[in-house]
């Protein structure tokens, strides 16, 4: 039978994630090590694992507000006021959603119409373009370079705006690069955006993973609040990915249409999730954020360990500044980042994602190396990686004799 009349050809028309395939070569080596997958390995703290466990014993089992409980949109705003500066209604400008990817599907689908343009910045994470599509929109590529410590410039804005353009897509930090805009960046860029009427969504889901400078998020430049959609959620902040607890804050006329459409798709998230991110947020407060900044002092020793690792392999190494991705450029070593990253994992059972994955052609030539992982992890992956890399500069040696 021939389906391909049935299905959608938004669908139809992109591929897989470039990222699975090598996961699911991974998954048949069961001593493999993985620097792939952008989960933290620290569990979620007890604490908050034991708010979901009392939240089931006291019986809260039941939808909450398809918006979430006011309780944890109220510990949001709490949080988005002390963090970046922005007051949020928690009333009718914050939605908790099925993890940060909800809250993008929901901004994307109630922006885009067919034929609209929107900016995004490569490389970038893998859903970006294919969420796009499914709208029927058209993505209009940026690409960052690396000697602008892959940040957006307002010249490189301005010559991509066309008169299709309904928004532009921020991802800061950035996965795959670990770059970040400071407030300087941002406030360049913000005249840009009010000259042109655009609304930013704005992908904040690292904002807490930034070492030796603070977030700074583009709602508050002075004019940008009414024009950005705010994403952001619990996963990498409070080691949370498998609870898929999210949400996003926008000024309540975008939020109310966003609304309508998580109420018909989702009714509202996991109650069990809300509990434990009410408690996640609400202890943090208490505490003074501990485990988020022991989290992240960790992350930052092997952030270092990395970048000094692949640049005595010989490689230039931009020096990531949020998220937990190095992004080595191996362009030098003579093979592209496809065919590294398959020998790698088939040669030495380790796994880094070409940069291609991310954009095509901006990552072309670099590699995603997630250090969410054990030390332990990390010093084995890279000594297997430089055998790995004087195997291959000894091959192209021998082919230029």
């Amino acid at each position: 039978m021939n389906y391909n009349k049935y299905l959608s050809r938004k669908v139809t028309s992109f591929g897989p994630s470039g990222i699975r395939k090598y996961f699911d070569l991974l998954n048949e080596m069961p001593s493999g090590i993985s620097l792939g997958i952008g989960e933290p390995d620290f569990i979620t703290p007890e604490p908050i694992r034991n708010a979901a466990i009392e939240s089931i014993k006291g019986c809260h089992t039941k939808y909450t507000s398809n918006a979430g409980t006011f309780e944890l949109r109220e510990a949001i705003s709490k949080y988005q006021k002390g963090f970046i500066g922005v007051e949020y209604d928690p009333h009718n400008e914050i939605v908790v959603t099925v993890g940060a990817s909800e809250a993008l599907d929901l901004a994307m689908r109630t922006l885009l119409d067919e034929g609209d343009d929107l900016i995004v910045l490569q490389p970038s994470y893998v859903s970006y373009d294919p969420l796009v599509q499914l709208c029927g929109a058209n993505v209009v590529p940026i690409f960052l370079k690396e000697e602008n410590k892959f940040r957006l410039t307002p010249e490189m804005l301005e010559k991509a705006i066309t008169s299709k353009t309904k928004a532009l897509l921020l991802g800061y930090p950035n996965n795959p690069t670990g770059a970040i805009m400071e407030r300087e960046d941002l406030e360049k860029i913000a005249p840009v955006i009010a000259k042109h009427d655009l609304i930013v969504i704005s992908d904040e889901i690292y904002s807490e993973l930034t070492y030796g400078k603070k977030h700074v998020s583009i709602a508050a430049i002075d004019g940008m609040r009414e024009r950005t959609i705010l994403i952001n959620g619990f996963s990498k902040s409070f080691s949370m990915t498998g609870w898929r607890m999210g949400y996003f804050c926008a000024p309540k006329e975008i939020t109310e249409q966003m609304y309508k459409i998580h109420q018909y798709l989702i009714m509202c998230a996991n109650t069990q999730g809300q509990h434990a991110a009410l408690f996640a947020l609400n202890n943090a407060f208490e505490n003074d954020f501990k485990f988020v900044k022991e989290m992240r002092d960790e992350y930052n020793k092997r952030r270092m360990f990395l970048v000094n690792s692949f640049r005595k392999m010989g490689f230039h190494v931009f020096e990531p500044e949020g998220a937990f991705y190095v992004f080595p450029c191996i362009k030098s070593l003579g093979i592209g980042s496809e065919e590294f990253a398959y020998r790698l994992i088939m040669e030495k059972k380790v796994l880094v994602v070409p940069g291609e994955a991310f954009g095509g052609e901006a990552g072309a030539g670099y590699l995603r190396c997630c250090y969410a992982t054990s030390m332990e992890k990390l010093q084995a992956a890279v000594k297997l990686i430089a055998e790995f890399v004087e195997e291959i500069r000894e091959e192209q040696n021998n082919k230029n004799k």
